[in-house]
């Protein structure tokens, strides 16, 4: 029998954080141009939002940028682009409460383009927001490791951000 090779599934990995914030905030900030270019990209790198289609069956274009002198040199040193662009496909929309897609990995020197699943939950605790973000492992442990440093780098800055907002409005630290 002929066929393409299925691909066995990936563990999920878990980041949780509760916000200072409002549903309406967090959610803006993971589906609004402006949201996203505010905190996408480990440290060293920003975001540049192409087009963004914000439904199931839509989809996510975007150029992230090495701009930190260290994420330069590691770049470089990996043979990859200082540019990448980035695709990404939702799945799931579900206003202020799920987003789910898949993030297509094709820049990856050496490695047949795959899609990563990520899921991002949001729920109402009191006057604050937990945000539960979901996201399979990659291809090797070294990969998956350097998805988990990005992911923690992003979700603090966007904890750094929702924070400032917070004391801008005269909320809780």
């Amino acid at each position: 029998m002929t066929g393409a090779k299925k691909v066995p599934p990936r563990r999920m990995i878990k980041i949780v954080r509760t916000y200072p914030a409002s549903l309406g905030d967090v959610w803006d900030l993971w589906t609004t141009k402006e949201g996203i270019e505010s905190w996408w990209g480990p440290e060293g790198f920003v975001v540049k939002v192409r087009k963004l289609d914000l439904r199931a069956g839509g989809k996510l274009k975007y150029t992230m940028i090495a701009v930190g002198e260290d994420q330069i040199q590691f770049m470089k040193n990996a043979g990859m682009s200082l540019s990448t662009e980035a695709t990404l496909t939702y799945t799931e929309v579900i206003p202020k409460t799920r987003l789910a897609y898949v993030h297509l990995a094709d820049f990856i020197p050496g490695v047949d383009p795959y899609g990563v699943t990520t899921l991002v939950e949001l729920r109402k605790v009191g006057p604050k927001v937990k945000m539960t973000l979901s996201f399979e492992a990659m291809h090797n442990e070294e990969w998956t490791e350097r998805q988990a440093m990005g992911w923690r780098s992003e979700v603090g800055k966007l904890t750094k951000l929702l924070k400032e907002r917070a004391r801008a409005k005269g909320g809780r630290r």
